[in-house]
């Protein structure tokens, strides 16, 4: 073991207290980086929902759980390299720090290129496979394309982004992730309004925004002065620190994927209800996926907000593990749980108390879609601190090094109670009133209020997976710091 070199400014020692305030100066900066990140989606969708062609922002909207299915599963190893980083500074074991940060540059930039060929190959079949529209998948499959085309910078950014948190930094990746915000909406605007390339003009400025910010990132690690220092001639694979970062990474990453087929599965359930109220009401635009959509895109402000401690409970433990001040992990556990349960509490309420205004941003004048937005803000984003509570935990123990564990309770509990939900809760009813519907056996105001029943039935699975699966981690956590606990007693 070798001592560490003397830590940028800019990071922060994690081991020691008083933790309540370091955890909330360590977590803003990450939800303002979450938020500045989830602008670019939000840029996206108000620029083509404002200044674009019908459809543009149902094309865009539909393809955000497919985006996550991919790409979850390559950034689950970013999460790896964090914790390890994260380990090696708290033990001051220099060539794991060392090692880890050059293993992990090269392996997002091959990750990247892999679901590059991945995404542009197979993304229109999927959404073929997801029953959407056929007026809005020309438009979903080109931006799922252009997206796919930017993979490398996006997981490069992403990667060079934990190193530096995992290393106390949570400042820098804002500061560039601002940077970036600011120029991929002067550049949606140029690309939808000027040149007049719908859908395609907002992926492309999404993808030229994120290879600034990879840039600066890359930068950022060249320049510091600690273990976490990339010197770019000595990148190398090393085969024991690739070995920790998939251990540990791989299984996020499952997670996360599996996570994802979820939500597909839900979106996919949505679509089938899109097409059924164009069915009984036509129009120029689905109703239920614009709805569904903008409220979504809302949401998504709530949750990196919470997400942010899902990091910080991960690289606290990580530190904290490394340095093995196993007596500091329930100070952490319970401060990260505290914040989270209050921000997701106050702005998911938030949300749903400004639900008209906030969502005719993205849909202005159009009540009926704000009147399917509004529900599910109603019966998602009201309990959405309870998906807080779940991710923070599931934080904590890949901070532990323990990340099969959370994983197979993450996809039962997630997971395998949508997919219950869907086949035995959802899909029947749906089946049997579509097809009284075709066959003229109720009226469409009929129709309509018992497709509504079955969207709200299909929300209420968010919350109850949540809070069914946050009991279950909360379990194991406690379990593996007993065992954490006795191994040091033992030791000592």
């Amino acid at each position: 073991m070798v001592s560490a070199s003397k830590a940028p400014k800019r990071s922060m020692d994690l081991c020691t207290g008083p933790f309540f305030r370091k955890i909330l100066l360590y977590s803003i900066p990450i939800i303002l980086t979450g938020l500045l990140q989830l602008l670019f989606n939000a840029a996206d969708l108000v620029v083509v929902g404002r200044f674009g062609r019908p459809n543009a922002i149902s094309a865009v909207g539909v393809t955000g759980a497919l985006i996550n299915l991919l790409v979850n599963l390559f950034m689950g190893l970013s999460v790896g390299a964090g914790v390890f980083v994260a380990q090696g500074v708290g033990a001051r074991d220099k060539q794991m720090v060392h090692r880890t940060v050059h293993t992990a540059i090269p392996s997002a930039a091959i990750a990247g290129a892999v679901l590059t060929v991945v995404g542009i190959l197979l993304a229109p079949e999927i959404l073929v496979l997801m029953d959407t529209d056929a007026a809005i998948l020309p438009d979903a499959s080109l931006y799922l394309q252009i997206y796919f085309a930017g993979s490398i910078p996006i997981l490069l950014y992403n990667f060079g982004a934990s190193i530096l948190r995992a290393a106390g930094d949570t400042r820098s990746p804002l500061i560039f992730l601002s940077i970036a915000g600011v120029l991929n909406i002067f550049l949606n605007l140029f690309f939808v309004v000027v040149l007049d390339m719908n859908v395609a003009g907002v992926a492309l400025a999404t993808v030229l925004s994120q290879a600034v910010s990879c840039f600066l990132v890359l930068r950022s690690l060249c320049k510091r002065t600690d273990d976490c220092k990339l010197f770019l001639r000595k990148l190398h694979i090393y085969p024991s620190a690739l070995g920790r970062i998939v251990r540990i990474g791989l299984p996020a990453g499952l997670q996360g994927s599996l996570f994802s087929i979820s939500n597909v599965l839900i979106q996919s359930s949505l679509n089938s209800l899109g097409n059924l109220a164009l069915e009984v009401n036509p129009g120029p635009i689905n109703l239920v996926i614009e709805g569904n959509t903008a409220a979504a895109n809302l949401e998504g402000f709530v949750y990196v907000s919470m997400n942010a401690f899902h990091q910080t409970a991960m690289n606290f433990m990580g530190q904290n593990l490394g340095a093995r001040r196993y007596e500091n992990l329930g100070t952490i556990l319970r401060y990260c749980l505290f914040t989270v349960a209050g921000v997701g509490f106050v702005f998911g309420g938030l949300c749903r108390l400004f639900a008209t205004p906030l969502l005719s941003i993205y849909l202005p004048g159009d009540e009926a879609s704000i009147a399917y937005g509004i529900m599910r803000l109603t019966f998602v984003c009201l309990p959405y601190f309870t998906c807080g509570l779940m991710d923070v935990m599931s934080g904590a123990l890949r901070g532990l090094g323990a990340s099969l564990s959370p994983m197979l309770i993450t996809v039962i509990g997630v997971c395998g109670m949508r997919l219950f939900w869907i086949y035995a809760i959802f899909r029947p009813p749906f089946n049997a009133l579509r097809e009284q519907f075709h066959a003229g056996a109720i009226a469409a105001d009929a129709c309509k209020e018992s497709a509504d029943g079955l969207l709200q039935s299909l929300y209420i699975s968010y919350p109850v997976s949540w809070v069914l699966t946050f009991i279950a981690l909360l379990c194991c956590f406690l379990i593996l710091r007993r065992r954490l606990l006795r191994k040091a007693k033992a030791n000592s």
